[in-house]
């Protein structure tokens, strides 16, 4: 397992998946990337939207993208905190996706995680 650790959050990933990181004028962004089509993203807003609306956003987005989803909210919670977001469903290349989405108040900003995988991967 490899470990990433930046502003309070951290988190351990399989060693061989691929980490890359991007510095955005709001935070940053993390996309670790499975040897397959899996993957996380894991977004950092320092400015501190409302975990909700961020949850929101991305819901909307991936709708734009994918009209026909299916998603449903969810309530969870991520080192002791309350976490907002989605399990959402879609049909990509004729793959079936699944996607959950949570957003929470992280230490130094508010944290959004996507995480997705292909019905290809979830056979592995």
């Amino acid at each position: 397992m490899k470990q990433f650790s930046e502003d309070g959050l951290s988190f351990s990933y399989p060693a061989m998946w691929n980490l890359e990181k991007k510095d955005t004028p709001q935070g940053w962004v993390v996309t670790v990337q499975s040897p397959g089509t899996a993957f996380v993203m894991i977004l950092c807003d320092k400015e501190m939207p409302d975990p909700e609306e961020m949850a929101e956003t991305t819901l909307e987005a991936l709708r734009s993208d994918y009209p026909g989803l299916d998603a449903s909210r969810t309530m969870d919670t991520v080192a002791g905190v309350p976490a907002v977001g989605h399990e959402v469903d879609f049909i990509s290349l004729d793959e079936p996706i699944s996607c959950k989405t949570q957003s929470f108040p992280g230490p130094m900003g508010t944290i959004l995680a996507l995480s997705q995988m292909s019905g290809h991967d979830q056979k592995k």
